[in-house]
């Protein structure tokens, strides 16, 4: 992931997308991401295109809740 996720911040301005951080459980390898995106489509695209490492699933978050 350490070398995926500068991947993502050389890519991401092209879908008006922005990683802010990311997590790694080494032990389940489990891997989070947080972004804002304009959708989750635009955020798969940059993980896409930039080192093909899809996500299995996306949740929606809101600030405050």
């Amino acid at each position: 992931m350490a070398a995926a996720h500068p991947k993502d911040l050389a890519t991401e301005s092209k879908y008006n997308v922005r990683y802010l951080n990311y997590w790694l459980d080494a032990e389940s390898g489990t891997v989070m991401c947080l972004a804002e995106a304009p959708s989750a489509e635009d955020a798969i695209q940059v993980h896409k295109e930039a080192h093909g490492l899809i996500p299995n699933s996306i949740q929606e978050a809101f600030e405050g809740r």
